[in-house]
C-alpha cells in the first residue's frame, strides 16, 4: 500500500507531505543504497568506539562482575518489526552503564540514530498510526530526545518519529548525531518531577508545556476577567534586576512563562527540571491553529509600520478560518494612545499581542490595564518581524541545540552583542550568585 502522508512541520513550520511505503520490510524514502549506508554508518561508529574504549570496557565489565556477579544487565526491548532483544547495560551501578548498548549497534538491535527503544508494554500501545517507528531500528539518539533536551519537543512523540522514518537518510542521521553533543551539553536531560514554577531573581515563572500554555490561554480568552502574560529571557530579567518598575509589572502578571537557553541553563544550576522553552515565538503559530475557527480572534499590535498586518496575512495564509479582528504598527504620539486603545477594543478581539519590546510592551500594558477590554494581553517581543518576513529565523537545527542566539547575534551583531556576549554570562553570573546565597541561608 502507498500514500501520501502529512507531517507536522518542524517547529510549528507550515506542514509537508511524503510519499509513504508501507510495505512490511521496506524502509520509506530509504532504498537499497540508503538502507546499507546507513548500516555501515553505525557498524563503523560502534566499532570504533569498542576499539577505542576497550580499556575501559573490559575493566568497566569486570568491575560490575565483582560486584554483582555478572557482566551485564538486560533490558527486554521491542525493535525493528516488532522483534524482541535485550538492551544491553554494564552490570553495577559505577559510570558507563550504557556504553554496552554499543555491541547492541554492532549486531543490529539498535542504530544510533532512530525512534526512542520501547519495552514490551510500552509498544504495545503504540498506535496503529504511529506504528511506523517500527520499521526502522530503535536509536541510541532520538528526534524527540535531542528536542526534550532543549525544550523545544512541541511536536508529539509520534509525530517527530514519524518524520525521522519517512525522511531519514545518511546525511540526516549524520546531523542528528552531530546535534545531540551540543544539545546534551546545553540542555538537561528531560524532566521528571518538575515543580509547578520556580523563582529567579525573586520573579515567579510557570513551569509548563507548550500545549498547557495553550489551553491557558484559550480558557482565559473566553473569560470576562483580564489576564496578562509575560515570556522573559536572560535579558528580560537582567532589565528586572536594575529596574523596579519592571520587575513590579512582571510580579503582578498572572502568567509569566521562560523563553530560550538561557532559562534551560540557569534551571541546571538551580537543579530546577524545565518542563518546556514556552517562548512567544513559537506558541504564536500554534495559537493561531489553536483558535482558527473557534470565533476566538487576536490583534496585532506593535512593531514598524506594515509588520504586524504582514504577519496576521501569514497566518491567515496557513489558517484561513484564523480571525485577525485588527493589526497596527507601534509608531504614534503619545496623544494618540487614548484612540489606539480605542480602535483595539473596538475590534472585539479576544487576545491581544503586543510587539513594542521588553519592557516597554510589559509596562505599556500594566499601564493601560483597566482601558482594554481583550481578555487576554501578552507582550511578544519581535515575533512580527519572523512571521511577516522581515527577518529570516534561525534553521531548524540551531534552534534544536539552543543556538537560535548565535543566529541572532550574526544578523544584527551591532544591536545584539552586549544582550548576548555581555548579558548573557551577566545572567548565568547572577543567578549563581543567589542560588550561593540561598544555599548559605538553608545552611544558616
Amino acid at each position: 500500500m502507498t500514500g501520501r502522508l502529512e507531517i507536522p512541520g518542524p517547529l510549528g513550520q507550515r506542514p509537508h507531505r511524503v510519499r509513504a511505503s508501507f510495505v512490511r520490510g521496506v524502509r520509506p524514502l530509504a532504498g537499497l543504497a540508503g538502507e546499507v549506508s546507513v548500516r555501515a554508518l553505525d557498524l563503523f561508529l560502534s566499532l570504533a568506539g569498542l576499539a577505542l574504549l576497550s580499556p575501559f570496557l573490559l575493566a568497566r565489565a569486570a568491575a560490575g562482575r565483582l560486584r554483582t556477579g555478572r557482566f551485564l544487565d538486560r533490558e527486554p526491548r521491542v525493535g525493528r518489526f516488532r522483534t524482541p532483544f535485550d538492551e544491553l547495560a554494564f552490570a553495577g551501578p559505577m559510570p558507563g552503564r550504557r556504553l554496552a548498548v554499543l555491541l547492541n549497534v554492532l549486531r543490529g538491535d539498535m542504530a544510533f540514530a532512530g525512534p526512542r527503544s520501547l519495552a514490551p508494554g510500552e509498544a504495545s500501545t503504540v498506535a496503529p498510526s504511529a506504528a511506523i517507528r517500527f520499521q526502522v531500528r530503535p536509536g541510541l539518539v532520538s528526534p524527540h530526545l535531542l528536542r526534550k533536551r532543549t525544550g523545544v519537543a512541541y511536536e508529539s512523540e509520534a509525530d517527530l518519529d514519524s518524520e525521522f522514518v519517512y525522511g531519514e537518510t545518511l546525511k540526516k542521521d549524520v546531523g542528528l548525531l552531530a546535534r545531540s553533543v551540543p544539545a546534551a551539553l546545553l540542555g538537561s536531560a528531560p524532566p521528571r518531577d518538575a515543580p509547578p514554577e520556580f523563582r529567579l531573581f525573586g520573579i515567579r515563572i510557570v513551569n509548563t508545556t507548550m500545549d498547557e500554555a495553550l489551553e491557558w490561554i484559550v480558557g482565559r480568552a473566553g473569560a470576562s476577567r483580564p489576564s496578562t502574560m509575560a515570556f522573559v529571557n536572560p535579558d528580560c530579567l537582567n532589565i528586572a534586576w536594575r529596574d523596579p518598575a519592571y520587575r513590579e509589572v512582571l510580579l503582578g502578571a498572572e502568567r509569566v512563562l521562560p523563553d530560550g537557553i538561557g532559562i534551560h541553563l540557569a534551571c541546571r544550576m538551580l537543579g530546577t527540571p524545565l518542563m518546556a522553552n514556552v517562548n512567544g515565538t513559537d506558541l504564536f503559530p500554534r495559537l493561531c491553529q489553536r483558535i482558527a475557527g473557534t470565533g476566538l480572534s487576536i490583534y496585532l499590535f506593535g512593531a514598524r509600520p506594515g509588520i504586524a498586518a504582514a504577519a496576521g496575512e501569514a497566518m491567515q495564509r496557513l489558517h484561513p478560518e484564523l480571525k485577525v479582528a485588527g493589526a497596527r504598527d507601534g509608531f504614534f504620539p503619545l496623544g494618540e494612545t487614548p484612540r489606539v486603545i480605542q480602535e483595539i477594543n473596538a475590534s472585539g478581539a479576544s487576545i491581544l499581542l503586543v510587539a513594542m519590546g521588553a519592557p516597554r510592551q510589559e509596562q505599556w500594558l500594566a499601564s493601560h490595564a483597566a482601558e482594554l477590554k481583550p481578555p487576554v494581553r501578552m507582550g511578544v517581543g519581535g515575533l512580527f518581524d519572523f512571521y511577516s518576513g522581515r527577518i529570516p529565523r534561525a534553521p531548524v537545527w540551531m534552534r534544536e541545540i539552543g543556538l537560535e542566539w548565535v543566529y541572532r547575534l550574526l544578523q544584527e551583531p551591532g544591536r545584539m552583542w552586549r544582550r548576548y556576549i555581555i548579558g548573557n554570562p551577566l545572567f548565568l553570573f547572577r543567578v549563581w550568585k543567589e542560588s550561593r546565597k540561598a544555599g548559605s541561608a538553608e545552611a544558616g
